[in-house]
């Protein structure tokens, strides 16, 4: 029997708790601030300030597009390092994917216009055409492939973490069988969730409880629940559960990667913008202002060497 899937909307975050929940990822939802909570502050060097327009970069991008000087982009605005609002919504958003969009543009001699939207909303929009782009952490999977286009920018992934002091799992998980009979907290239309789906049957198999998922909107709610028992594990993306984990006041422990996938601009199927995106994520790579951007925001460690259009998953 499949297990319901759980939506809470409008959830009422601890008044103590920080901006501290992540972008999902293959996965970055759409965050939730706490009424009064302090978000992190970003780092205040600027990598992107000296990119400049690569001609024969931009002269790969359709003539119509490079006319209108213009691209539409569907962005998730989670929690850092990928993306959030370090000083409230009404001020510009900050983070890695922030970055490394506002240098992919540059390079290209483009503007972004940039438009929130909530995670699992962006791919069925670039297939109406509401966007050129999609950004928000977007993990490559085969699934994904069959109607999205990606060029990849970072290699990041699947982690778990419990809350501060939560010994029952160890050091890390490794297989889902050490779930069961458990309740995991995750975000709405990400990998992490549709991990959990397809594997629901492992404890079966195993003799085991089955584990339980709650599926929510925004990731600030899915922190509150761990922190007031009604979830056990969060699932989220490796490079946000470290981040979050690092700060003391988010009370978490973070248990290991479990599948890595690559990150990737998303693009309707058949989208002539990627091979343009491919060449000026490589020339960011290749003058140095990629390593600095990852430097910037602690995401080192997820740096890839080339560029990639719908390279298969990770398995």
């Amino acid at each position: 029997m499949r297990t319901p899937t759980i939506r809470p909307r409008g959830v009422a975050v601890l008044a103590l708790l920080p901006l501290l929940a992540l972008t999902a990822c293959g996965s970055g939802d759409t965050g939730g601030t706490a009424a009064g909570a302090q978000a992190s502050p970003a780092p205040t060097d600027d990598p992107v300030a000296a990119v400049r327009t690569v001609d024969s970069v931009a002269a790969l991008l359709p003539p119509d597009v490079r006319k209108a000087g213009t691209l539409r982009v569907g962005s998730s605005i989670g929690f850092p390092p990928g993306a959030y609002y370090p000083n409230g919504t009404d001020k510009p958003p900050a983070g890695q994917d922030i970055d490394l969009a506002d240098a992919v543009a540059k390079v290209l001699g483009v503007k972004l216009e940039r438009q929130d939207a909530s995670f699992e909303t962006i791919l069925p929009a670039l297939g109406s055409g509401k966007y050129d782009v999609g950004t928000g952490n977007f993990g490559v999977t085969t699934e994904r492939l069959k109607t999205i286009d990606f060029v990849t920018y970072i290699n990041d992934g699947q982690g778990f973490a419990v809350k501060t002091g939560n010994t029952a799992l160890g050091k890390k998980i490794t297989d889902l069988t050490q779930l069961c009979g458990l309740t995991i907290g995750t975000g709405a239309g990400t990998t992490f969730e549709a991990t959990l789906t397809a594997r629901k049957g492992v404890c079966a198999k195993a003799g085991k409880k089955p584990y339980d998922v709650k599926v929510y909107s925004e990731n600030a709610a899915t922190l509150t629940a761990l922190q007031q028992g009604r979830i056990d594990v969060i699932m989220s993306t490796i490079n946000g559960l470290r981040h979050q984990a690092a700060q003391p006041a988010s009370r978490t422990t973070f248990l290991g990667e479990f599948h890595r996938l690559d990150v990737g601009f998303a693009f309707k199927k058949g989208s002539p913008l990627t091979k343009a995106f491919q060449a000026a994520v490589n020339e960011l790579i290749k003058d140095g202002t990629y390593a600095r951007i990852l430097a910037k925001w602690g995401t080192t460690a997820s740096a890839i060497d080339t560029s990639r259009i719908n390279p298969p998953e990770h398995t």
